[in-house]
């Protein structure tokens, strides 16, 4: 998928399919106020990323490292082809070719994903950089990302997400949730990217990257690790409160790390979208979010397991400016009670929008090189025994900090059922 036209055509596929009852897979909504936006409800069972059906497949069991599940490579394409086997018989397959980062920079990669649900095909096509010239990057060469995803019938039990790091694979049966199934993000950008930086000297890192400029027109870059749903798109798109100071967004969730030919440390976000999080995104919180997803531009929006207004044909979150609608369908798509004490946005629920709506984007964003990184921040969400802010003594004394932390768990992590 390379063009406007064929996007639209799959927008309007998934709206004509909704209409006749088939797949609620996208619903337009006011375009006088989200423009080129669409309402998007997934299966109640596929809502977050299911970490512990997510496994590392290295040969090698130690190189999977502590904090992986592992799974020997035979072992895994096992379980996989059994449970894909007549996964995508009867649906459209679509083939997306996409570069993660600036298609001319030395540190990009080339990518191909397949998948039979258009909700991805759209998704992805938002998150990265698609079209026929990364066809003609590839050309007959065998130096790119390879993935396979399915959402196969949605069933829980049928559900895997192994990484193949050796063959720089990405096989993921039975979910289409972002994290889950856009697989240029966390499962290429960090997992599989955490094995090619290890082997040519580079790092894939969850982090956000800013520029700070000053009033002589400086600008000073730093990036920033927290885990998710703990306020990295927040930071990435800051309003300074200080009017000699302007905040530049660069990126919200990934960044590769490189050493560049004057030796200092270089950022790109290998990612052309944001996938955030819905809920206590507001005019208050994060206004250049608010402004993004009201901005027109060339690629649409997509709300996920949000709320609808239907009066106004609106989506509607927990945390939203103004007073809760009288009258909503909640994330999956039934009449919602406030009465009963339940969420009508889903906890996890996310919008995908592309950067290039952002109101605060950096000129510096397309740069091949990347931009000089300056220093890092370290974070996550904690209610007790740290302090809020705390400056380390040196760089080394910074890793260290930086390896203990943790983080308090957020719903982008728990399990789909928990939080129905």
């Amino acid at each position: 998928m390379k063009s406007e036209g064929e996007a639209r055509r799959l927008i309007e596929m998934g709206m004509k399919e909704e209409k006749i009852g088939q797949n609620d897979v996208f619903r337009e909504l006011d375009q006088k106020i989200w423009p080129k936006s669409y309402l998007h409800r997934s299966h109640p069972t596929d809502v977050a990323r299911t970490e512990h059906l997510t496994y590392v497949c290295h040969s090698d069991r130690e190189a999977t490292g502590p904090n992986n599940n592992w799974m020997h490579p035979r072992e895994a394409k096992r379980s996989l082809t059994k449970i894909s086997k007549g996964a995508m018989r009867g649906k459209t397959m679509y083939v997306l070719p996409y570069m993660m980062g600036p298609p001319d920079s030395p540190y990009a990669k080339a990518c191909v994903q397949v998948t039979d649900v258009s909700y991805v095909a759209i998704s992805m096509r938002i998150m990265t950089r698609m079209g026929k010239r990364i066809i003609d990057k590839i050309g007959s060469g065998e130096n790119f990302v390879k993935g396979i995803h399915s959402v196969g019938d949605f069933d829980p039990n049928k559900r895997l997400i192994m990484h193949f790091p050796e063959e720089s694979l990405v096989w993921s049966i039975g979910s289409g949730y972002g994290g889950n199934a856009l697989l240029g993000k966390k499962c290429f950008s960090l997992r599989i990217a955490s094995w090619l930086g290890y082997k040519q000297g580079w790092l894939a890192e969850h982090m956000v990257i800013i520029g700070i400029e000053n009033l002589r027109g400086n600008v000073t870059y730093i990036t920033a690790a927290m885990p998710s749903a703990c306020g990295k798109t927040n930071l990435a798109m800051l309003e300074s409160a200080l009017p000699e100071y302007k905040i530049w967004t660069l990126g919200d969730d990934i960044t590769w790390l490189n050493i560049g030919p004057d030796g200092r440390l270089y950022a790109i976000n290998p990612e052309s979208g944001f996938f955030g999080v819905a809920p206590g995104t507001s005019m208050k919180t994060n206004p250049n979010m608010i402004r993004t997803l009201k901005a027109s531009n060339y690629y649409p929006t997509i709300f996920t397991n949000v709320a609808l207004n239907i009066d106004t044909n609106e989506p509607w979150w927990e945390g939203l400016d103004g007073a809760v609608p009288e009258h909503l369908l909640d994330w999956q798509g039934q009449p919602w009670d406030s009465s009963k004490k339940t969420k009508a946005a889903h906890p996890n629920s996310r919008f995908t929008v592309s950067l290039y709506n952002c109101p605060t984007l950096s000129r510096e964003y397309d740069n091949p090189k990347g931009v000089p990184i300056s220093a890092i921040i370290l974070g996550g969400r904690r209610s007790k025994l740290i302090p809020l802010v705390t400056e380390a003594f040196n760089w080394e004394h910074g890793v260290f900090m930086g390896a203990r932390m943790g983080s308090e768990t957020t719903a982008a992590r728990l399990q789909g059922k928990k939080l129905c």
